[in-house]
């Protein structure tokens, strides 16, 4: 009987895709997130079937090499596998689930942006054109591997296994990464989550205060009003770029950053609780286990297991 050939096979068996993988799996020995001798790069390896976790990313890009991830948000599906990367312009909070094995372990590379730097090269891409960059701020785009992506990703990884080409390229290979990510079928929607221009620029502002101040009373009518918006104007373009209303943004947030405070051991559950602005330790306990489904040191457990140190 014949069958049609499997087109991640044939791509997996590319010498610049075994190259790749072998390379991650070289820089990641350790299960989890593995660091590397550039800032804001990390390599995860795990072996685990996960299904309908809650995830907050940072700025920046993620490049699964083997395995598959793909992120739920508003009834959208946002794929992230060997054939797509995910671009990520601002923190939002998502469900994920992938698929790995201890015979073929997921390998990802996790780039988190230097903002500086991605603002100035989005500066630099709008000044020459003719036409100025525009899209629809988003908060996740996942895009295709196209070849120059793939060929920047190696090299950065062939870099990160030679000191000395790493001490004189690193730098530049970053940029390049950080570029090709700007102009590629996303680029729009981040370079104008970038330059904060219009409404949802200031809910790009917004964000970015957020970030800075979720631990302390948060209203929403300040929030509006430094914005320009009215409350019920505020919280719809706040709901259009990051799938949630402003508080359940907001306690997202606190829960992920209560999550790694656990996980490291050294705070109490009150303590943190109280770090990360919740009045009360009960509640706290209680919107932990709503969104994370276990625990808190249950979770810290899982954490350590599936994620590493690096989480």
């Amino acid at each position: 009987m014949n069958t049609l050939p499997n087109p991640m096979k044939a791509d997996s068996e590319r010498p610049e895709r075994r190259e790749l993988v072998e390379l991650a799996g070289l820089l990641a020995p350790c299960h989890g997130y593995n660091p590397t001798a550039l800032q804001g790069v990390r390599i995860l390896r795990t072996e685990a079937l996960l299904h309908d976790i809650p995830v907050l990313y940072k700025p920046g890009a993620v490049f699964v090499l083997q395995g598959r991830k793909q992120g739920l948000l508003e009834g959208e599906v946002y794929l992230y596998d060997e054939e797509h990367y995910l671009a990520v312009s601002v923190p939002v909070p998502f469900r994920m689930e992938s698929v790995a094995s201890a015979a073929r372990p997921l390998l990802a590379v996790y780039v988190e942006f230097d903002m500086r730097l991605a603002a100035e090269i989005a500066s630099e891409v709008s000044a020459g054109r003719s036409e100025p960059t525009a899209g629809r701020v988003r908060g996740l785009v996942s895009s295709r591997m196209e070849p120059s992506i793939e060929d920047v990703v190696l090299r950065l990884l062939r870099a990160l296994r030679d000191p000395v080409e790493l001490a004189v390229l690193g730098g530049s290979i970053l940029r390049e990464l950080h570029y090709r990510v700007l102009v590629g079928p996303q680029g729009g929607a981040m370079i104008s989550a970038l330059q904060q221009r219009g409404r949802s620029g200031r809910i790009v502002q917004s964000l970015a205060r957020l970030r800075e101040t979720y631990a302390s009373q948060i209203a929403v009518a300040a929030l509006a009003s430094e914005a320009g918006m009215s409350v019920p104007s505020y919280h719809v373009h706040f709901k259009a770029l990051t799938g949630s209303s402003p508080m359940q943004y907001v306690k997202a947030m606190r829960l992920h950053e209560a999550r790694l405070m656990i996980a490291r051991q050294d705070r109490t559950i009150a303590e943190v609780a109280a770090s990360v602005g919740y009045a009360s330790p009960a509640q706290f306990s209680r919107d932990f286990k709503r969104h994370f489904r276990r625990t808190a040191s249950e979770e810290a457990k899982w954490v350590r297991r599936h994620l590493g140190e690096l989480a």
